[in-house]
């Protein structure tokens, strides 16, 4: 009896014909869900899906330190008053503001949202400014501040005030319209944001005055974000794209008050804060004119006396321990885990979501430091969908206003972990620095520059390849 003809040929040939075979069944990466892609944030990952979704804290904070963190959440969400007042702990606010409480722009501690067109407040939503340096000593100011301020309203239009206080301007959102085709015939329209600034409180705007509108983003994961080692983020930047695939993303280097030097962006649409403390003193600054110890004065220009002169909750308004214990709250807050990672319907959104070149920005996971800041948030396997770096973005989403290295054409990518449940949490799903997308299509829709050749590819998807990438991202 003959053997088979397999059977017959050397063992290392049957090897040799074996082995392609499994090893393109191992390599494909998206034909399961990775081992702890589910825990988008590592240990620290909760299981909420609700409207509490993002208001938790890390899943491996022991009960003992959870204290901290409940206490930094009262003062994160609270409101502030004017000073002099009887809660001298949370006394000073003003005299020009956006908002008294951190919770009233991060909702549920997730996403702002935009105005609706011509609405009287902008609640969740700022404006800030600023005008071109000219002189070698406003180019000095605008490389410590990132940009030089408008002379008469600083770096962020303040739109509410105190008693006696006039507020620097009403801010309102109008929208024109554009259209997108897909190869397949849908059609999607686009809003475009116009801002109109009216009821100026100090005397006309600078000519040359920068605008860019920016809504609050969602504060998950940001203890992870800050311990992410730098030279891993640093690994991925590519300036002068020199692997020619169209992607160069690039490090903003900004000013570190408290080291008094430049370091690594990480936090804000355009990665101007180096830290999260500095991110949450600055918001302090600004959003709600408290001073801390590391921002000592208020946002008050030459030309608004009154607002220098107004009373004050103390030097600084915000304490150090205050500051310290909003700063734990904010670096604990956790991620949730992802929803049904492995299904069928995700996995093909993943693999379009690959194909398309969006991981390209949208960078997986990292490993956070060994040294982290907080010892939970150390050693942790995370999935944050960015790179952290600026990308040009191009025109479409441009606001043509600089801040320290990115230009007016550069956004930080955005990390995408979390991004399903945005309705669930904040009751909406606005998306993009402005809010002006309305859902997570139009968000794709308005990549441009870097991230063209991923738009267009994307809109040669039919229905089927549409849903299966929308089935993705909300699983994040």
């Amino acid at each position: 009896m003959k053997r088979p003809a397999l059977l017959r040929r050397p063992i290392w040939l049957v090897l040799v014909l074996l082995t392609p075979l499994t090893a393109c069944e191992q390599a494909d990466p998206f034909a399961q869900a990775e081992p702890g892609e589910a825990l988008s944030g590592g240990s620290t990952s909760v299981s909420q899906r609700d409207h509490n979704a993002f208001s938790l804290p890390s899943a491996n904070l022991a009960p003992s330190r959870r204290l901290d963190f409940s206490v930094g959440n009262s003062f994160f969400r609270n409101p502030w008053v004017i000073a002099p007042a009887s809660t001298t702990a949370r006394d000073g606010l003003g005299p020009l503001f956006n908002t008294n409480a951190c919770q009233n722009c991060h909702i549920k501690d997730g996403r702002g949202h935009p105005p609706a067109a011509n609405a009287e407040h902008a609640v969740s939503l700022l404006v800030r400014l600023s005008i071109p340096p000219g002189t070698a000593q406003e180019r000095a100011l605008a490389a410590r501040l990132g940009v030089l301020p408008e002379p008469n309203y600083g770096g962020q239009l303040q739109d509410v005030a105190i008693p006696g206080h006039a507020p620097e301007g009403r801010v309102r959102l109008s929208y024109s319209q554009q259209t997108v085709r897909f190869a397949d015939g849908l059609q999607v329209e686009l809003q475009q944001p116009e801002l109109q600034i009216d009821r100026l409180g100090y005397g006309p705007l600078h000519p040359d005055t920068q605008f860019s509108v920016r809504i609050a983003p969602p504060m998950i994961g940001l203890g992870l974000l800050e311990a992410i080692d730098a030279r891993d983020i640093l690994a991925n930047a590519d300036p002068d794209d020199r692997n020619g695939d169209g992607i160069s993303g690039r490090a903003n280097q900004v000013w570190d008050h408290a080291r008094q030097d430049y370091a690594l962006g990480r936090f804000g649409w355009k990665a101007g804060q180096p830290t999260l403390n500095q991110q949450n003193a600055d918001a302090f600054a600004n959003d709600m004119g408290l001073t801390t110890s590391l921002i000592p004065h208020d946002n008050c220009s030459p030309s608004q006396q009154a607002c220098r002169q107004a009373p004050h909750g103390g030097e600084p308004e915000v304490s150090d321990n205050i500051l310290a214990k909003v700063l734990f709250y904010t670096r604990n807050l956790a991620v949730p885990q992802r929803r049904e990672p492995g299904s069928a319907e995700v996995l093909a959104g993943k693999r379009l979501f690959h194909q398309a070149g969006c991981a390209s920005c949208h960078t997986p996971s990292f490993t956070t430091s060994r040294d982290a800041a907080e010892p939970e948030l150390a050693g942790q396997r995370i999935y944050p969908y960015s790179d952290l770096l600026l990308h040009d973005m191009g025109e479409g989403l441009a606001d043509q206003r600089s801040e320290f290295l990115a230009n007016g054409r550069e956004w930080r990518t955005t990390p995408l972990w979390g991004i399903g449940l945005t309705h669930a949490v904040s009751g909406h799903t606005r998306f993009l620095h402005d809010g002006r997308a309305r859902n997570l299509l139009e968000a794709i829709l308005w990549h441009g520059g870097e991230a063209q050749a991923a738009r267009d590819h994307v809109l040669t998807f039919d229905a089927s390849q549409r849903a299966a990438l929308l089935a993705f991202l909300n699983s994040l």
